[in-house]
């Protein structure tokens, strides 16, 4: 596609609430207050890396849903696709973790505007006029049947007009509570996919596919080349695939991890560097801001799948350095980070 046609992104947007400084949410006094999700995060990145890009959801009409729209204009998202209606914007609780000891979410989405939209409410035709990608996750169709349905609603649509098509598997197991599993609902919306992203752990609860005949990990110890059955069986599933990419996240603590990832092309594996990230920020939107440097990378250097995987990886790597759930590192950040700046210096 040419970089002048918009990326569309559909999701939902949260209000995310954190206890600040490491604490607990039961030391917790008061939160701090950041906006953000699965697919806002993807827009958001893209938007940084000066790619035109509407982002699509449903938001309440008070003026929480204002913040949230506020959020997306401040980070030269597009917003005029976005639907209005509903009474509550969804919120998530995020503990953060440390050393030893895990992050915690809980969420606080049910019957929230997102969670409430259903087919005919966003006029699809009109949202890809302009387009040229599609990207959601498998965060969307697990909020609410109505959520499913219109995010199939939008890929037959999208489909039909030769829209290039991509998801995040992003399985999320205390999101699959309306009575149907996930095994259930992703196969159907994953084939009109042209790019599928995930991990071992997204491709096992989704579609029950394993890594074959290998032991993935050995302690913290990440073999990349083991995860090409994972893509193998993917493409083999979904035919439409022409790529599949596989986040490698190795925790060694809650502060500490390994991060690459592989792309395969039905032909060739390509593999990332790999990156230490020994003092973790945040890594919520972890997955977000790779998917974010992927699509741009793929946009941008299209004969070129090792650049655009090794461009993922590398801006991934810097929203680790970055508190909230978007990544904000600049373009010639993650262009400095690529040709092996790590230095951390200031800049003056």
């Amino acid at each position: 596609m040419s970089i002048n046609k918009k990326v569309i992104t559909f999701g939902e947007i949260m209000l995310r609430l954190t206890p600040p400084g490491f604490r607990r949410f039961s030391q917790a006094d008061n939160f701090e207050i950041i906006y953000g999700g699965g697919e806002s995060n993807v827009a958001v990145s893209l938007a940084n890396y000066g790619i035109p890009v509407d982002f699509v959801t449903r938001l309440p009409k008070n003026d929480i849903g204002e913040c949230a729209l506020m959020e997306m204009r401040k980070r030269n998202v597009g917003v005029d696709k976005i639907v209005r209606g509903g009474s509550r914007l969804g919120i998530y609780f995020l503990e953060m973790g440390a050393i030893s000891r895990g992050s915690k979410v809980i969420y606080d989405r049910d019957h929230s505007a997102m969670a409430e939209v259903t087919p005919g409410m966003i006029n699809w035709r009109e949202v890809f006029q302009d387009a040229g990608w599609f990207h959601w996750t498998g965060i969307t169709p697990a909020i609410s049947q109505g959520a499913a349905d219109a995010t199939l609603e939008a890929l037959k649509v999208a489909s039909e007009m030769g829209v290039t098509i991509s998801t995040d598997l992003n399985f999320r197991k205390n999101l699959w509570q309306y009575g149907k599993a996930s095994h259930e609902v992703m196969p159907e919306l994953v084939e009109y996919c042209d790019i599928i992203l995930g991990n071992e752990e997204d491709a096992e609860k989704h579609f029950d596919i394993h890594p074959e005949g290998v032991d993935v990990t050995q302690g913290d110890t990440i073999d990349a080349k083991a995860y090409i059955s994972v893509c193998q069986q993917l493409m083999k599933r979904f035919t439409k695939c022409k790529k599949a990419i596989i986040t490698l996240r190795g925790s060694i603590s809650a502060s500490h991890n390994t991060w690459s990832g592989v792309l395969y092309d039905g032909n060739k594996l390509y593999e990332s560097p790999t990156y230490q990230i020994t003092h973790i920020v945040d890594r919520v939107g972890g997955g977000d801001s790779f998917m974010g440097g992927l699509i741009y990378g793929l946009l941008t250097y299209p004969e070129d799948d090792q650049h655009a995987l090794n461009f993922a990886v590398a801006a991934s790597a810097l929203k680790h350095t970055i508190y909230g759930d978007a990544n904000l590192a600049s373009l010639s950040e993650v262009k400095n980070l690529l040709k092996g700046d790590a230095s951390g210096r200031v800049s003056r």
